[in-house]
């Protein structure tokens, strides 16, 4: 069973100390919700984990991988607050794209995850085309392909419909129920089994849920 480690983290953004010596450990079937107020440090928490900024003191292991190493990037799927997606390809070929951007997937059977997401029949739409929670289920169908272990999600449910953050909710549980783990961000109200919110004014210490 591998563990996320998160080790005596500090962070600071110009003049604002988002977090000090923040310290938890996070095991397989597990899944963690962050909330707190904007600018908490909440999206810095998360581009620190998935090894996309280096913060100022502290470590991160999974396993006994380091967070600046090529196979913890393959371990890990980030999916940052916006959807980095071009308005002039396709939903597949977006999708395909944000596959070559170094995350593990299954056999990358795109059109059965874009189905799963409630977008059948969009495969070849361009992406502009679509509106908003549209455009955002095309990055979460990532959930539906990856291999990635560690799942990293910040505010995935902005722009969807109830019928869009069900099918991710479950999603997310199934995934932690198969052995990894989720960390997600998320202001809005959720049902993810076992996951209560924890709110925060700044991020401390959190708590930790199995589902």
């Amino acid at each position: 069973m591998s563990k996320l480690s998160v080790n005596n983290l500090s962070c600071q953004r110009g003049y604002n100390r988002l977090f000090e010596n923040l310290s938890f450990e996070l095991n397989s079937g597990e899944a963690l919700r962050i909330s707190g107020q904007n600018g908490s440090g909440k999206t810095s928490l998360l581009k620190i984990i998935a090894g996309l900024n280096t913060p100022e003191l502290g470590s991160i292991l999974f396993g006994q991988s380091k967070s600046n190493s090529k196979k913890y990037q393959l371990e890990t799927l980030y999916l940052g607050h916006y959807a980095a997606l071009s308005s002039e390809l396709s939903c597949i070929e977006n999708l395909e794209y944000l596959t070559n951007l170094g995350t593990e997937i299954i056999s990358p059977n795109f059109h059965t995850a874009l189905r799963k997401v409630g977008l059948k029949n969009y495969e070849h739409e361009l992406a502009g085309n679509l509106s908003a929670g549209q455009q955002r289920r095309i990055a979460l169908s990532l959930l539906f392909i990856s291999q990635s272990k560690v799942w990293l999600l910040d505010e995935p449910f902005t722009a969807l419909d109830s019928n869009g953050v069900k099918i991710i909710e479950n999603q997310i549980e199934k995934h932690c129920a198969s052995g990894g783990l989720c960390i997600l961000t998320t202001h809005q109200d959720c049902n993810i089994k076992n996951l209560k919110a924890v709110s925060y004014t700044h991020l401390t210490l959190p708590t930790i849920y199995s589902v």
